[in-house]
């Protein structure tokens, strides 16, 4: 694991379907969220194609810059389903039926009624040297590599897969947050949110303006691990808010 304080995560969707709009991708924010509340940092999310050759190199990109790389996508039973080959290329290793995969799918299409056909059982080349991930939802498993776990893509499987891995996933020292909504032009903000930043270092603080019913806003987020230091930032953030709304009681609505 590289020397940092938290652990590090990237994320790789794969799938012509996100890069074209057909589908929209919503296991980003899913996943990220998930790390976040268990102290690991995301610093990085691709979406690459169907494309092994693309898939590879994302992949050994990610994985030999970060603690852990989590795919989404292309784990099924087409043949534009080419992950699993994609990952055990990457890693340099056969991919072959697994046996605990294939007892797992038998049994689910016993139970259903349905053939046990070659595209079916796709879904059971698992790269050599993986473990599985359990699938409570469909059943057809995921799998872990390395620092590599490789995940479906329909958004209510992968979190169920995520749920799996909960428990085997390294923690880190939580994120606080704290959000102040301030009523002016972002900015009115900036030279003084500047400054409190600067006074600060251990706290990350972002403005974000919006538009609410035809009146334009900002958002001020402040995040830390250290809540001490939060707390300071964000009375500070408050009370230049508090002075601003003050001067300015009726801002302009209007945008920057």
């Amino acid at each position: 694991m590289h020397e940092h304080t938290n652990p590090t995560a990237a994320v790789l969707v794969i799938g012509d379907e996100i890069l074209s709009g057909r589908t929209q991708d919503t296991n980003i924010n899913t996943i990220a969220r998930f790390l976040t509340g268990r102290g690991i940092d995301l610093k990085e999310a691709r979406i690459v194609p169907d494309d092994e050759d693309e898939i590879v190199a994302a992949l050994n990109a990610l994985r030999d810059r970060y603690d852990m790389v989590f795919t989404t996508g292309g784990i099924g039973p087409t043949h534009d389903d080419i992950t699993a080959d994609a990952v055990a290329r990457a890693f340099g290793v056969p991919i072959s039926h697994h046996p605990e995969a294939v007892k797992i799918l038998r049994q689910l299409f016993a139970d259903m009624g349905r053939e046990e056909t070659q595209a079916r059982m796709r879904m059971a080349r698992i790269p050599h040297g993986a473990e599985l991930i359990p699938n409570p939802v469909s059943k057809a498993p995921g799998f872990h590599i390395g620092n590599v776990y490789v995940m479906a893509g329909v958004p209510k499987i992968m979190q169920a897969m995520l749920n799996e891995l909960d428990e085997k996933l390294p923690r880190g020292r939580k994120v606080h947050a704290r959000t102040i909504r301030a009523d002016l032009p972002e900015g009115d903000l900036g030279d003084a949110l500047s400054a409190i930043a600067k006074a600060h270092p251990h706290v990350a603080i972002g403005s974000y303006p919006f538009n609410e019913k035809g009146h334009f806003g900002t958002r001020i987020v402040l995040r830390s691990r250290d809540e001490t230091a939060l707390q300071k930032a964000a009375a500070q953030v408050r009370a230049l808010v508090d002075d601003l709304t003050a001067k300015i009681p009726n801002p302009p609505v209007n945008w920057e």
